[in-house]
């Protein structure tokens, strides 16, 4: 006993030392002391075969037998070789591995006696070949298994990276960008591969750089069996239903889903295609873009002074971006906020910047104030001689709003009010307000206070004497906005949860931030005076499930009574102050298309101006006493279909819109 110990502390070390060293070697060396091993034991097992056939010690005596006696092995590691046994990890070859070794030593055999056949050597021991497969198989399985065990015995808790600790993922789409996602995932080495999923049925068996595309009915049990936890989407330019097609598809699946950038990203140089991000929810709710019609959106921004009010918002932010391509001679950001104005001025700066832009000339100006400033607004106008006004700022988060009455009505009202007849005093071309579906029918004060808005401006539209063009542009929510349920869901997850929804049946239009600043661009420049725009949403979304699919492409899963050991729970907490279940973008029913398939024009019930400035100054009165009372009952009796007491009831959700939503989808 004494003796074993002594020997365990002596060598043991050492061996540990030269095992380990040996497990970390390079592939290639690990594999040429393989090849060297098979050749050996496949040139014992051939010579024994003869030994044993012919009773005696085997010498060749002739050239031909020579030849053969060293093609069995060379035949049986090319076979070994091109079957892939050096690729498996010795210490792992398991049930599966054993059964590659068998078959590759049939395989092996039965060309190096297809070669014997051919060569014609007369008379052969036809036995030869049967004890030849058996031996060989028997010492192949062996060395394997004796090389196993002495590694595990020495070195057991050694698990090599490429082996059981990297995660398994499949990468969707085996074109260009999914081969370049391939090699820089190999060049990392800290991914395993499995294989590609492509729509193309041409691809599907082949292997595209050693990998195996796999069709998209195999997803499910490919995804089992191999363990995977990652997907990969590398489709950077396909369409976006495509996309969508795909997220949907791996959606029922406990994995997580990123993507390459896409391509804009890409080509700018400003990302690696490997900088993989988490799934947005845009790639799952938006839609495919309809080009916009760059004549006349140019004709009306190109080489003049365009304002944005609220420049540093969700909204204000990408009409910049998009108004800068139209290179207009000025560009006046106007924000409340100073951080936001700095945000936006600094990333516009940094776009000039770039080489070949073609949108240096743009003369970018920053004005930090609130648009109730008539002085303000007045000398912005006058300075820079604003041609057209894109009106973005606004209070707009419903709870918010609706505890603070009285400033969501000062700002989004009234700063409607002194910035629309400003503009009009001074002669600005064309003015067009960014509205929201919850001016219609509102039941919050939110909805209410940008109503009046509209009516403000159609009021205006109404003068004779007026040069301006005021026009409105409405729509629902959209993705990833600062007060997005996407970025709240997208939080909590983050923070293990639980995820919370007002309700189980409230639903919302949603529509990514760059396609309705597209779309409020494309109808500014179809306004003619006084029409609302309204922008198809597409379907409503139920917001539960919603927070399903967020949960389910961060790899995670919903718990709840059917899941209790899911990761993340959903909980309903109530509805929010002035909020429904669902909202509309119709008041009336005179509703026609335009031009533009996704945008739709309507001319709603208006107030006289003289009517309105009435209500406005008794609204201005109440506000100045903070009479909540009479604020509540001037909206009921001004603002058409207004019911605080309404929020949270179905109601209807707007047949004429559904109509429309259908005729286009």
């Amino acid at each position: 006993m004494g003796m074993k110990s002594a020997d365990r502390a002596g060598v043991g070390p050492t061996v540990m030392r030269f095992v380990a060293w040996l497990i970390e070697s390079p592939r290639w060396f690990k594999r040429c002391l393989l090849f060297a091993n098979d050749f050996v034991l496949l040139l014992l097992a051939l010579w024994a075969a003869y030994s044993l056939r012919l009773s005696e010690f085997y010498v060749p005596d002739k050239p031909v037998l020579i030849f053969l006696l060293f093609a069995g092995p060379v035949i049986g590691v090319v076979t070994f070789y091109l079957r892939g046994l050096y690729k498996l990890v010795t210490r792992f070859i398991g049930p599966e591995g054993t059964t590659r070794i068998y078959v590759a030593v049939v395989l092996a055999v039965l060309l190096w006696a297809l070669l014997v056949l051919f060569v014609g050597v007369r008379p052969h021991p036809r036995s030869v070949v049967v004890i030849y497969g058996l031996i060989a198989a028997g010492l192949i399985r062996l060395s394997r298994q004796w090389a196993g065990a002495i590694l595990l015995r020495f070195v057991p808790d050694h698990k090599p990276l490429s082996f059981d600790e990297r995660p398994r993922v499949l990468i969707y789409g085996a074109g260009s960008s999914g081969i370049q996602l391939l090699r820089s995932l190999n060049e990392a080495g800290k991914h395993k591969i499995v294989g590609f999923i492509d729509n193309d049925s041409s691809l599907a068996g082949q292997y595209v750089h050693g990998v195996k595309v796999i069709r998209p009915e195999k997803l499910a049990s490919t995804i089992t069996r191999e363990g995977i936890r990652e997907v990969m989407l590398a489709m950077p330019s396909a369409r976006r239903s495509e996309r969508r097609a795909a997220i949907q598809a791996l959606e029922p699946f406990p994995v997580e889903v990123k993507t390459v950038p896409n391509l804009d990203e890409i080509a700018s140089g400003a990302v690696e295609i490997s900088d993989l991000r988490p799934i947005d929810v845009e790639d799952l709710l938006g839609r495919d873009p309809v080009a916009p019609d760059m004549e006349l959106i140019s004709g009306h921004v190109r080489d003049k002074s365009v304002m944005i009010t609220g420049a540093g918002g969700s909204i204000g932010s990408e009409l910049t971006r998009q108004l800068l391509a139209f290179k207009p001679k000025v560009l006046v950001l106007f924000e409340l906020s100073e951080v936001a104005l700095y945000q936006i001025s600094m990333e516009i700066e940094a776009l000039q910047q770039q080489p070949g832009s073609g949108i240096a000339n743009t003369r970018v100006v920053t004005v930090l104030g609130s648009v109730l400033d008539r002085r303000l607004v007045s000398r912005t106008i006058s300075d820079y001689d604003v041609e057209v006004i894109y009106h973005a700022a606004a209070y707009k988060h419903v709870p918010i709003v609706e505890i603070n009455a009285f400033a969501g009505i000062q700002n989004n009202t009234f700063g409607t009010l002194a910035l629309a007849e400003e503009a009009q005093e001074l002669g600005v071309e064309r003015f067009v307000l960014v509205s929201t579906d919850k001016a219609v029918r509102p039941t919050n004060v939110m909805g209410a206070s940008k109503r009046l808005a509209e009516l403000i401006l159609q009021a205006l539209a109404e003068d004779p004497n007026s040069t301006t063009i005021f026009t409105m542009v409405r729509f629902g929510n959209v993705l990833d906005s600062s007060g997005s349920v996407v970025r709240r869901f997208r939080e909590q997850i983050r923070n293990g949860g639980p995820v919370t929804v007002t309700h189980p049946e409230i639903i919302r239009y949603f529509m990514s931030i760059p396609e309705a600043a597209q779309l409020v661009i494309q109808a500014g420049a179809m306004a003619t005076g006084g029409e609302v725009f309204v922008l198809d949403m597409g379907m409503p979304v139920k917001i539960a499930d919603l927070a399903r699919t967020m949960v389910h492409l961060s790899g995670l899963q919903v718990r709840d009574e059917g899941n209790p050991e899911g990761d993340i729970p959903i909980e309903f907490v109530g509805l929010r102050p002035g909020e429904k279940l669902y909202e509309e973008l119709l008041i009336g029913e005179n509703t026609t298309g335009t031009s533009h398939p996704r945008i739709f024009k309507t001319h709603e019930p208006i107030l006289a101006y003289e009517d309105l400035g009435a209500v406005l100054e008794r609204l201005d009165d109440a506000m100045q006493r903070h009479d909540e009372i009479e604020l509540q009952e001037l909206l009921r009796g001004t603002v058409e279909g207004y019911d605080e007491a309404a929020a949270g009831h179905p109601l209807s959700a707007g047949p004429e819109w559904h109509s429309i939503s259908r005729t286009v989808h």
